[in-house]
């Protein structure tokens, strides 16, 4: 992840997949809790709810990690800015440890800590009617590696939307879980402009045009190559097709444009104007 950034839906889906295999069906067999607070307070007896109950599974929905467990809540976890899991890791180093913020030990064995130096991450724990009341996740839109997200789906979403298509992308609504970087890419990759009016993706009776289908596509494809390369822990900022590289040549093939970077709803946007119509 780059450092200053909000993880984005490949570094959760990273992390959910590094924590199934200790969690999933298994049982909280402790959990310490040293402050008080993340970004906000720390649910009423948060330890003791855990305690004892089993995780039945590890799921990602947007950048949003839940844990349903066998007491019929879910524990909802967000990573903030800086927050990590860590799995059986001895923390001997102060200036690390004191981040430490949260310990569960699994009765598989494993301890996972999670380690916050901006306390910009949460945990909470809801039951099934307010997680599905949940101010943010009662209005998320598909997730964008799901079968159920395709062009029509998108054409749908974006369908009378005046706004530019980069922005329309980072509306939770139209697209779970996607981010300025991944939005950036896929842009690229579909070769659209982000000033592009986001209502041109469909039609009258909002069926999809070819740019939706090319969009489409490029959001799997660039979100599907993020979560390998983050599952192996592999991380170069040169994999970026355009973003942050303002002032760099174009890297698709017989361009021979510049990358540009403008500022949309106040966050940088990188594209190439010459290959994006």
């Amino acid at each position: 992840m780059l450092s200053g950034t909000m993880p984005e839906l490949p570094e959760v889906e990273a992390v959910r997949r590094r924590l199934d295999p200790v969690m999933a069906q298994q049982r909280f067999t402790r959990v310490r809790v040293n402050r008080p607070d993340l970004r906000t307070p720390f649910p009423p007896r948060f330890s003791a709810r855990l305690s004892g109950r089993t995780v039945l599974a590890v799921q990602r929905r947007a950048k949003y990690l839940l844990l349903p467990l066998s007491s019929g809540e879910t524990l909802v976890m967000h990573l903030g800015m800086s927050g990590s899991f860590e799995i059986d890791v001895a923390r001997a180093d102060p200036e690390d440890a004191r981040h430490d913020h949260v310990v569960f030990r699994m009765s598989s064995g494993a301890v996972v800590t999670f380690n916050d130096p901006r306390r910009f991450g949460f945990m909470d724990l809801l039951d099934a009617d307010a997680l599905g009341a949940h101010p943010v996740l009662s209005t998320l839109g598909l997730e964008p590696l799901s079968p159920a997200f395709d062009a029509a789906a998108l054409a749908r979403a974006c369908q009378g939307k005046k706004t530019p298509l980069k922005v329309a992308l980072l509306d939770q609504r139209v697209v779970a879980g996607l981010g300025n970087i991944y939005a950036a890419e896929a842009l690229h990759v579909a070769r659209l402009s982000p000033d592009r009016q986001a209502s041109t993706l469909a039609t009258a009776s909002g069926a999809p045009r070819e740019p939706a289908r090319r969009l489409a596509a490029a959001i799997k494809q660039v979100l599907t190559e993020a979560v390998a390369r983050q599952s192996r822990e592999v991380y170069r900022a040169a994999r970026f097709r355009v973003y942050d590289r303002e002032g760099d040549p174009c890297r698709r093939g017989g361009c021979g444009g510049t990358i540009q970077r403008r500022t949309q709803a106040g966050r940088s946007t990188f594209f190439c104007p010459r290959c994006q119509r």
